[in-house]
Order: structure tokens, then C-alpha cells, then sequence
């Protein structure tokens, strides 16, 4: 291309659409730049005329009509009368002067080009239509008979306006609303009805010649059949002319669908229900059934999509009418339509916006109330089973993915899982409309799915078994505990069933869901418990081939026992026995290529074996030998390999893994006993949990520094806690000082923790054990959060942050517990008492000043319980100088600088439980330390805080009732009333 004879801003237009690749970026930038000086010319708008009209390159002309469109939107407020005469007549000229019709608008011109112009003008319609501009429809109206450019032009033009401000798709702001509302007002008064006799024209006359044009025309002409006088096109003329073009054979299937979307326009027009339902009733929409076997896919997604709108508004019809007449002539209706909507959902993919579920649905719920469903309403709710059934269905190609759950078969499924959602909420309204039929459904297809071909067994079955599966969870607790009904054949059946593809991961994961989701069932008919565990303990559930079933299935068959519970003692043997093996891997080192990944599939067996032999249903000797003979081994197998030497590090991870493994279960097993029956009732099976733990705390020893060994070895610590009650003391010593031995935040968590549960448990009973391990954690707390480290803000956001935020904040939890839980000597102790005054300030700075307001309330209570435990009266205290220092310094700073800060945010709801703690230890320091209190809290801190004589005097007649909540109201109000007459902040003191 040779540029160098070209006009500057051609050239730089040019060069700044180029997208070859072949100019140099810093020329580019030179033409962009000096395109934009040239749109701050202020004759740009007759520069871009001038070019429009001499120009043949489409990248100019382009410019120039997205700059003028630009400059009416953006500054038409600041153009010149004349400058807007001049533009106006320019672009109105372009579109109808045939020698630049033959140049900018002909057959050749680009679409974008067009569009372009189409925005110019209706930026001119938005301001100027009808006050300035009044005939601007009515130009372009004269002017269709110069050809089907024109028209084409008028169509465009119609559409950006429907685009830009007519339509409701898109957000509106209130301004454009309501030109809106004036342009459409404006055109139904002046030009409604010529433009819809020029669509009928334009349509008649080149339906045959210009399929194309007549296809622009009528989707124009759906857009604006929602405002428009409904008799405009509603009548004798242009629905037969609609329908004619839809099924006329030979026309292109564009027009065709063009034509039915008119015709959906009309279904969808806003009408009384009565007049809407004549409508209907007039537009005889049997005639386009035929249509739906059509062999080309766009017509029959336009048929659909009228199908569609049409059933719908007949559905609403139904809804809302009020005479009977009127619902047999809707039912009338609806029943001519369904067959074809059920055909093509069950022909066609539920794709291309067909709103299956939202139309199904609408037709459900006219059935709501139906006290007896009729063969017909049946038969409708069969087909949109069936719908359902073969919609949730998996696709026979991802089998073998979706059975290996590589990464295309997650995908899928993840994708089937939202896709399935809302129909199977469907299923579940179908449910409750007709429950027996649906069951009987699923009951056939389920025995259709059984005996169906290789290739299409496994989605078969499954979809069958999913519809079962969602289908329970609108049964209520009386269906699923009957003796009687369908629920009495199809579980049953279920249980006996041997599907063969029962080996397929989908299949087998969804019945092992579904005997899980109908246990209640087994609750009441207890005969059928042998069958449940039947499928539990081979390989449809723990002995399935796939791993990640047999995970699954001892996940829900712990929780199967947990339900069935007692009816399962006389099965005990029959399920230690069916386990064995799944027992033995626990105690056996070729369990090492198991456990090296990690998989806890192991635990829920093992926690489910607790439950059943833990019950005191159980004779103990049968007890006992049960617990012996599981522990022993595990227990013996940890000694094992405690004992000797460490080996290479690959063989070594296998024995930690191994190790932890172990724990795990016998962690699981123990969380069937309770407290009592191992410490109370059968103190045998408590002495075989101490053994244990003797056993399991040398893995602390050995291994003092194996991250992993010592959070499963706490975590067994925690359970004995529970388990062994007060009999678990002597074991806490050894247990406490290996787990002190680690003193990285994380670590602390966990021994807090453990602390926090012993003497929440326990009390005072664990007093001189918190007196032992306070010194320690105060020293290794400080040495880590200094007292005025920031821990939130920029910069904090990291594993090392967060870590030291959790000890932060369980630091303070066990402060607290320690405190309500009449253990405050533990500060006095005389290994404590060092760290007094420097725990003090700690719960003063943070009472004060932390981000969290569930800390500070924290904090604050821990005050308010030292204040109790600490001060008898107004001149007897058990710590010398604590009371000097809450009168003048705690209660101060805390209860009146703290919330005047105006980060004390009233609206936050944790932010009020703080201030309601304030409020309180108010009124324990008045009871506690009377006038003291009270004559420096006004006399001193009020006044720093300019507290009016009348309100000080308000909040000590508050103070000294009895009504807190009336205190607390006053007081905020006054902390607001001080906040506005505050100037700058105060300095805590």
C-alpha cells in the first residue's frame, strides 16, 4: 500500500487499524496519537463528513462515524445548532443518496459500517426525537421505495435503538428510561402502525426475491411486538403471512425461523389471561407440529423455541384464569402441545435455550393440589420422567474415564453433577405430586436397566439409581420407617440385586448412597439387616476392586452402624469376620504402599467396629476379648517398630507411615466407648486403653521431632482425655513434657489446645498441672508475640502471619479458660507470679487496642473474673496494687478512651458483644470497689473526654441501678454524644 501521497489523517487512520503486524509499534503510536489530536479539532465533526463522502477505505469511513458518534453521545450539549443541522442532514443524506448508498450503504459495504451510521443516527434520536427531530421515522419511511438498501438501513437503524435504549434486556438507567418511555410514547402516537405495514410490504413483496432483507425485517419486527398495539400484527393479514413463510417448504430455513419468532413475540405479549388465552386458542399452533421432524436442525430450534414460549404462556393461562371453562380450554390446549415439546426434548439436545426444566416444572406445579391425577396428567407426568431419566444420563463414551477418574472423567463428572441439579429438584416436585407413580417409575427402570444391552448398562443403571437416590430425599420420616407401599418392594429388591455392572465406580458409588439414604427403612423392618450388611461387606462396598468405593463405602458404613446401633449385636461375629482382611492390612507391613498414600479409608472401619463392640449391650467377656484382640496387635506391631533401628530413609517412611497409620485406627476404635462403661462399668477395657497409651506415648520419644506421628499421637491424647476421664492423669506428665519439646507456633496450637480440653473437663482437679506448664507457655508466648507486635494489615497475609495469628488467638482462649474455670491462683502460683505484671499489661494493651473484637471481649472477661476472684471488697484485695491499677489505668483506658476511638464501629455486631462486656465490668468494679471506682471513673476520665456535669451525673444514677441493659443503652448513647464533640483523638493513658 502506498501511503505517501495519502492525506495525513487517512494515512495515520490506516496505519492505526493496520493489525499486519508489518508497522513498526512506535510509528502506530504516533498515527493513534495524532488521530486523537485531530478529534479535539473543533471542526472534527465536518472533517469526518468531508472524508465520509470522499473516502473509499472502510477503516476511514469507520473512524469517522465512531468519532461523530462519539462526539453526539459525549458532547452534544456543547455542539452548535448549525454544527448538528449540518451533521443530521449529512448522515441522513448518506443514507439515501444513491451515489453514496453505491459506496457506503450498497450490497458490498461492510455490516460494520453500517451499524456504525445506525448508532449516529439514534444518538440523534435520543436527544432530538420527537422536540427537534420529529420526523426522522417518517424520512426514512418516504424513502423505502428508493430500494432495499434503505430498508436494510431503517432495519439497522430500528435495532441499535432497540438495542441501545428500547430494550429491556439491559440494564437502564433512570435518565434512559425515560427517554425511552418518550421515544416509544412518540412512536405509537406518530409512526407505529406505517412501519408495521412497511414490514408487511417489504415482507409480501420480497419474501421470494430477498430472503435475507425479509429475514432482517421480522427479527426488527420481534423485538418491538412487545410495546406496540398487539392488533397491529395480531390479525388477518400478518399472522397467515407469518405462518405461510414458516411452513413453506422451499424458503430458506433462516426466513422460516425468522417468521416463528415473530409469532413468539405475539404468544409472549403482556395481556390479560382471558384475552391471552383467544389468542392462543386463534393462532391454531397445531399446524407447525409437523415441522418438528423436520430434517433441518435450525428450523426445528426455532419450532422448538415457539413450542416452547407457546406451552409456557398456555401454563400461565392455567394458572391464572378463573373460570372452570377457561382451564378445560387451557387444558385443551396444553394437551395438543405437550406430545411435540416431549418429542423434540427426547429427540434433541436440551441445549439452544429450551428451558426444559423451567417448563416442566410449570406444568408440575399446575398440578399441586390435584387431589387425583387423570390418566392424561399421568401419562404427561410419565413422559417428563422419562425426560428426566434420559437427561441425567452419562454419555456412553466417558466410561472408562469417568471409572479411572482421570482428568477427563472428573471433568465430566463434575459437569453431569451441576447439569443434573435442577432436574432432579424436578424430580423431587414430581415426587410429591404423584409419589406412587414415580416410585412405580423408578421401580421400572430399574428392572429395564438391569436386563438393558452391554453398551448402555452402566448409564442405565446408574441414572436409575440416581433418580432413586434424589427421589429419597422427598420422602418424609413416616414413608421411609412403613412396613408398607412401594418403598417395601424396591428397597428390598435393591438389596438382593446384583447389577452387572456393579464393578463400575458411578454405579457402585450411587447404591452404596442410596442403601445409606433408606437405612431408616431397615430401622423398622430389621429383617432385612443381614442384606445391608451383605452388600457392605463384599464386593459391592468394602471389597470393591475400585479404592476410591472402597473408601466410600467405610465412610457410610460407619455411618449405617451408627444408625442400625443395637439391632447389630447379634451380627457382630458375622462382621469382625467380613472385615478381617480390611483388619489385617492394618497390622500387617504390606499395608506400607497403602499408607504411604495417605488414604484414611482405614479409620471408618475401625471406628465403626468401636461403635458396635463399645455398646454395653455386649456381654464384656465378649467385650473384652473383641477390644484384646484388636488392640494386642496394633499395639504389639508399634512396639515393633519403636524398637528398632532406623534404616534407609525410604524404608523409614514407610514405618512412620505405618505408625500413624495405627494410631489412627485405634483413635477411630476408641470413639466407641464412652467414659463410663470403661471407667465405671467395665474398668478392664479402660486398663486396655492406659496399655495403649503407654505404648502409643514412646512414639513421642522416639520420633519427638515427626510433625505427622505427633499430631495423631495428640490427637489419640485428646480422645483418652474423653475416654478415660480423670484415670488419664497419670499419663499426662510424660505426655506433656515430649509434646513441650516443640516450641514452633503450630506446635503450641496443638499442645494449648489439649491443654484448653483438660481443664474445661476437669477444672480445678488439673490445677497443679497448669501450674506446672503456665511458666513455660508464658515464656515461649512472649518470646514469640511481643506484646506490641502487628500481626494484621499489609504484609501479613503469609503461612508464618497466620500461624502466629491462630497461637495468638488460642493464647488468649486459654487465658480465658484458665480464668472462668476458678484457676486465676495458677498467676499467683509461685512459678507464675513472675509473669503477672507483664500479663496484665498483655490483656490491658490487647483489651484495648486489638482488630478483633472477640478478642478484646475475651479479655475483658478475663478481667472481669480477676476482678472477682482478686478483690474482696473496696479495701481488700489478695494482689496488692491490682485494684489502684483497674481503677486507674483498666477501667479508664478500656471502658472509656477504647470505645470513644471512633474504630470502635457500633454497627458491628461482635464489636457490640464487646461493648456489652464493657458495659458489665463497669458494674462489677462499682460492687466491687463502690465510690473508689466510681469518683475517679467521672472525676478523672470524664472530663479528659469533655463529658458534660449532666451526663456524668446521668451515668452514675445508671451506674449505681440495677437495670444493665438500660446502662448499656445510656452509656452508648453517651460515648456517641462525647464522639461529636471530640477534636483530634485522645491518647490512651
Amino acid at each position: 500500500m502506498d501511503l505517501g501521497s495519502m492525506d495525513p489523517l487517512v494515512e495515520a487512520i490506516l496505519i492505526s487499524f493496520d493489525e499486519s503486524g508489518n508497522i513498526d509499534l512506535g510509528l502506530k503510536s504516533q498515527a493513534v496519537a495524532y488521530c486523537q489530536q485531530i478529534r479535539e479539532n473543533p471542526t472534527i465533526c465536518r472533517i469526518c463528513i468531508e472524508k465520509l463522502r470522499s473516502c473509499m477505505f472502510p477503516q476511514v469511513r469507520f473512524w469517522c462515524l465512531q468519532t461523530l458518534h462519539e462526539v453526539i453521545r459525549v458532547n452534544y450539549s456543547l455542539m452548535g445548532s448549525d454544527e448538528k443541522d449540518y451533521v443530521r442532514n449529512s448522515v441522513l443524506s448518506i443514507s439515501f443518496s444513491k451515489d453514496a448508498i453505491v459506496g457506503i450503504l450498497g450490497a458490498g459495504a461492510p455490516a460494520f459500517i453500517k451499524n456504525k451510521l445506525a448508532q449516529v443516527i439514534v444518538s440523534f434520536i435520543y436527544f432530538e426525537y420527537p422536540g427537534i427531530w420529529s420526523s426522522v421515522f417518517l424520512d426514512f419511511l418516504q424513502n423505502l421505495n428508493r430500494g432495499t438498501d434503505v430498508i436494510d438501513m431503517f432495519c439497522r437503524i430500528l435495532n441499535v435503538l432497540d438495542d441501545e435504549l428500547i430494550s429491556l434486556d439491559y440494564p437502564r438507567s433512570p435518565e434512559e428510561v425515560a427517554v425511552s418511555t418518550r421515544v416509544k410514547d412518540s412512536m405509537r402516537q406518530q409512526c407505529v402502525s406505517q412501519i408495521v405495514r412497511a414490514w408487511y410490504d417489504t415482507v409480501t413483496l420480497h419474501r421470494d426475491t430477498e430472503p435475507e432483507l425479509c429475514s432482517l425485517v421480522l427479527d426488527t419486527m420481534s423485538r418491538y411486538i412487545s410495546w406496540i398495539d398487539i392488533g397491529l400484527v395480531a390479525n388477518d393479514a400478518f399472522v397467515p403471512l407469518l405462518f405461510d413463510l414458516i411452513l413453506l417448504e422451499g424458503l430458506s430455513a433462516q426466513l422460516r425461523c425468522s417468521a416463528a419468532a415473530c409469532i413468539s413475540a405475539i404468544v409472549l405479549k403482556r395481556m390479560d389471561p382471558q384475552a391471552k388465552l383467544s389468542l392462543l386458542e386463534s393462532l391454531q399452533i397445531g399446524r407447525v407440529f409437523g415441522l418438528i421432524t423436520s430434517d433441518d436442525p435450525e428450523l426445528v430450534s426455532g419450532v422448538a423455541v415457539l413450542l416452547r414460549d407457546y406451552t409456557m404462556e398456555v401454563l400461565e393461562c392455567l394458572k391464572r384464569v378463573t373460570t372452570e371453562e377457561s382451564r378445560r380450554q387451557s387444558v385443551k390446549l396444553l394437551d395438543e402441545v405437550l406430545p411435540s415439546v416431549f418429542y423434540i426434548i427426547q429427540k434433541y439436545e436440551a441445549d439452544s435455550g429450551f428451558s426444559i426444566v423451567q417448563l416442566l416444572s410449570s406444568y408440575v406445579s399446575t398440578l399441586k393440589g390435584v387431589p387425583s391425577l387423570n390418566d392424561k396428567e399421568l401419562h404427561n407426568i410419565g413422559q417428563i420422567l422419562e425426560v428426566i431419566r434420559s437427561q441425567i444420563r452419562y454419555d456412553p463414551a466417558y466410561r472408562d474415564n469417568l471409572d479411572s477418574m482421570d482428568k477427563i472423567g472428573i471433568e465430566e463428572e463434575v459437569q453431569m453433577t451441576d447439569y443434573r441439579k435442577d432436574f432432579l429438584v424436578l424430580l423431587r416436585s414430581v415426587g410429591r405430586v404423584a409419589p406412587d407413580f414415580t416410585l412405580m417409575f423408578i421401580r421400572n427402570a430399574l428392572i429395564s436397566a438391569v436386563s438393558s444391552s452391554l453398551d448402555r448398562n452402566v448409564e442405565e443403571v446408574e441414572a436409575a439409581l440416581s433418580l432413586f437416590y434424589a427421589i429419597g430425599e422427598s420422602q418424609n420420616e413416616d414413608l421411609l420407617r412403613c412396613e408398607e407401599g412401594l418403598l417395601s418392594e424396591l428397597v428390598p429388591m435393591l438389596l438382593s440385586t446384583r447389577f452387572p455392572c456393579h464393578s463400575h465406580r458411578l454405579v457402585a458409588l450411587v447404591y452404596l448412597d442410596i442403601v445409606t439414604r433408606y437405612i431408616k427403612f431397615v430401622q423398622v423392618n430389621i429383617q432385612y439387616i443381614s442384606m445391608v450388611l451383605a452388600v457392605f461387606l463384599d464386593e459391592r462396598g468394602i471389597h470393591h476392586p475400585n479404592g476410591n468405593v472402597s473408601q466410600r463405602a467405610s465412610y457410610l458404613f460407619m455411618r449405617v452402624v451408627k444408625l442400625l446401633k443395637s439391632n447389630l449385636v447379634p451380627f457382630i461375629e458375622t462382621i469382625l469376620q467380613g472385615l478381617q482382611d480390611a483388619i489385617v492390612r492394618f497390622t500387617s507391613t504390606d499395608y506400607m504402599s497403602k499408607a504411604l498414600t495417605g488414604s484414611e479409608d482405614g479409620s471408618h472401619i475401625f471406628e465403626a467396629i468401636g461403635m458396635l463392640i463399645g455398646m454395653e449391650d455386649v456381654p464384656m467377656e465378649k467385650q473384652s476379648g473383641y477390644l484384646s484382640s484388636l488392640l494386642t496387635p496394633l499395639c504389639q506391631q508399634v512396639a515393633s517398630l519403636l524398637s528398632t533401628s532406623k534404616v534407609d530413609r525410604e524404608d523409614e517412611s514407610v514405618k512412620l507411615a505405618i505408625i500413624q497409620q495405627i494410631i489412627m485406627a485405634i483413635n477411630a476404635l476408641s470413639k466407641g466407648f464412652s467414659e463410663r462403661l470403661v471407667t465405671a462399668r467395665r474398668p478392664a477395657i479402660g486398663h486396655m486403653f492406659k496399655k495403649t497409651m503407654d505404648i502409643l506415648l514412646e512414639v513421642l520419644v522416639v520420633y519427638p521431632h515427626t510433625e505427622p506421628l505427633r499430631n495423631k499421637v495428640v490427637s489419640f491424647v485428646h480422645r483418652m482425655v474423653d475416654t478415660l476421664g480423670e484415670s488419664v492423669f497419670p499419663y499426662l506428665p510424660k505426655a506433656l513434657e515430649q509434646l513441650l519439646t516443640e516450641s514452633e507456633p503450630a506446635e503450641m496450637v496443638r499442645f494449648l489446645m489439649l491443654i484448653n480440653q483438660l481443664i474445661c473437663k476437669f477444672n480445678t482437679s488439673v490445677q497443679d498441672i497448669v501450674e506446672e506448664v503456665f511458666p513455660v507457655i508464658a515464656g515461649r508466648f512472649s518470646h514469640m508475640i511481643p506484646m506490641d507486635a502487628v500481626l494484621s494489615g499489609p504484609g501479613t497475609n503469609t503461612e508464618v502471619f497466620r500461624e502466629l495469628q491462630e497461637l495468638q488467638k488460642i493464647f488468649y482462649t486459654f487465658l480465658h479458660v484458665i480464668t472462668m474455670h476458678g484457676l486465676s491462683s495458677v498467676f499467683l502460683s509461685p512459678k507464675g507470679i513472675g509473669f503477672l505484671d507483664q500479663l496484665v499489661q498483655l490483656l490491658l494493651h490487647t483489651s484495648c487496642n486489638h482488630s478483633d473484637p472477640l478478642i478484646r471481649k475475651a479479655c475483658v472477661q478475663i478481667f472481669t473474673r480477676l476482678i472477682k476472684d482478686w478483690c474482696i471488697g473496696p479495701h481488700e484485695e489478695k494482689v496488692p496494687g491490682f485494684q489502684k491499677f483497674v481503677i486507674e489505668t483498666f477501667a479508664t483506658n478500656c471502658c472509656l478512651y477504647s470505645v470513644l476511638d471512633k474504630s470502635f464501629e457500633f454497627r458491628d455486631a461482635n464489636t457490640l458483644l464487646l461493648f456489652g462486656e464493657i458495659v458489665l465490668v463497669q458494674k462489677v468494679m462499682y460492687e466491687k470497689f463502690g465510690d473508689d471506682f466510681l469518683i475517679h471513673f467521672v472525676s478523672r476520665g470524664f472530663p479528659t473526654a469533655h463529658c458534660p456535669q449532666n451526663l456524668a451525673e446521668q451515668y452514675c444514677q445508671k451506674l449505681q441501678g440495677s437495670d444493665v441493659k438500660a446502662l448499656k443503652s445510656f452509656y452508648q448513647s453517651l460515648i456517641e454524644n462525647l464522639r461529636l464533640q471530640q477534636n483530634g483523638s485522645l491518647v490512651f493513658r
